[in-house]
């Protein structure tokens, strides 16, 4: 239980002066709460998903490093973020090709983060939608979600279903 807790505590320093897009402009910690409660709720994820998914973007989103986690969390919660982590030096189109052309290719465990975290996000924008994005936008963040998620199937019902869940929420809330 104490790594958990360490991990929450570690989240929320890191990510202490971001906030969501969201119209409800959220702090962003929320957001890596709810991925990692998501994750816990699959009788098929262990701890160390569970706190992998609540750093799972301390790397890509902070000056926090893989080798930090690495020494605090061990190796293998390291190496779970690292896969689910964007390689911030691409552009952002590419890094959406990336995410759906190597979804399929994960480890089961980020597999797990990613389909809590496109989970997550699809239901941050139901219920607090950016401000300043157009409705094309969020439709085809909607869909990009799907491509992704589509290559993490076959390895978490539990997650999945929440998944599905969370994208005919989204849909709905933006009439499609």
């Amino acid at each position: 239980m104490s790594r958990l807790i360490e991990a929450v505590s570690y989240a929320a320093r890191k990510h202490v002066h971001q906030r969501r897009k969201g119209a409800n402009a959220e702090p962003y910690v929320n957001h890596v709460i709810d991925v990692a409660e998501r994750v816990s709720r699959s009788p098929l994820a262990d701890e160390d998903v569970v706190i992998a998914a609540l750093l799972h973007d301390v790397v890509e989103d902070t000056d926090g490093t893989a080798a930090d986690i690495a020494l605090m969390f061990g190796d293998r919660v390291a190496g779970l973020v690292l896969e689910v982590t964007d390689d911030k030096s691409l552009p952002k189109a590419r890094r959406k090709e990336v995410q759906e052309q190597t979804a399929g290719l994960k480890s089961d465990g980020a597999k797990r983060i990613k389909l809590a975290d496109k989970a997550s996000n699809l239901t941050a924008l139901a219920e607090s939608p950016p401000v300043y994005w157009e409705p094309s936008r969020s439709a085809a963040y909607v869909a990009w979600a799907e491509r992704v998620v589509a290559g993490c199937r076959g390895i978490d019902p539990v997650l999945e279903a929440g998944f599905d869940t969370a994208a005919v929420r989204a849909k709905a809330a933006l009439g499609l």
